[in-house]
């Protein structure tokens, strides 16, 4: 939106597209790692799409501002829960299992925010599984990325029939962010999870308030 100059709702449906492919193959560095729970990840993922196809089709009623700045509100909200944190991120075990209600309860909700707002990425998901599910912060960044493939391509399906994308200008920018997933899942390992929650807090809020800027001073005339 503010890099390629992509009206709000084109803007969204590209995102999917990017996070759908990029969050993928990034998946495979991190199942090879022992770093995916994928009964978590596949009920979760199931769950979201269908919120993901439901959000898709109901954000073509909505103005394309209202849909970012309802964006930058919920990365506040996250950045911070990840900030505050809770014990069972580090201290959870890579076994814990999570009850199939709460999974597609969760599913649904974050899957339903994808499809409105194309938050496909992990700042919903790795908290809704590392905040409320307990997951220590590895597992829960690597089980995110499948959720997040599923729901991002449901999403994109329900955005598909009103809006047009350009997919030269997607497929370029796919190509570099696969690059930096694959670089990403390397340092996952190296990172002390505490630390890595801490900055992905930090960076969504800093990101938060960049779209609150370019969104709010228009309508209020500053």
């Amino acid at each position: 939106a503010y890099v390629a100059g992509m009206d709000a709702k084109a803007a969204i449906a590209t995102s999917l597209l990017v996070v759908g492919v990029t969050s993928a193959i990034g998946a495979i560095s991190h199942a090879r790692a022992g770093r995916v729970q994928w009964r978590t990840g596949l009920i979760f993922g199931a769950a979201g799409m269908a919120g993901a196809y439901a959000g898709g089709l109901l954000a073509r009623y909505i103005p394309g501002t209202i849909l970012l700045i309802g964006f930058a509100v919920m990365m506040i909200a996250t950045a911070i829960a990840m900030l505050r944190g809770r014990k069972t991120i580090e201290t959870g075990e890579t076994g814990h299992r999570l009850p199939v209600p709460k999974i597609i309860a969760e599913g649904l909700v974050v899957g339903l925010v994808t499809g409105l707002v194309g938050a496909g990425g992990g700042f919903l998901v790795v908290p809704a599984l590392a905040l409320l599910g307990g997951l220590p912060m590895p597992i829960a960044v690597g089980t995110s990325l499948i959720v997040i493939a599923m729901k991002s391509f449901a999403g994109l399906a329900g955005y598909l029939s009103s809006v047009h994308i350009n997919w030269t200008l997607a497929l370029a920018v796919t190509a570099a962010a696969v690059i930096g997933a694959l670089i990403g899942a390397r340092l996952t390992a190296m990172i002390n999870p505490d630390s890595l929650r801490k900055t992905f807090g930090w960076f969504v809020l800093v990101m938060s308030s960049v779209i609150l800027a370019q969104e709010i001073h228009p309508a209020v005339g500053i």
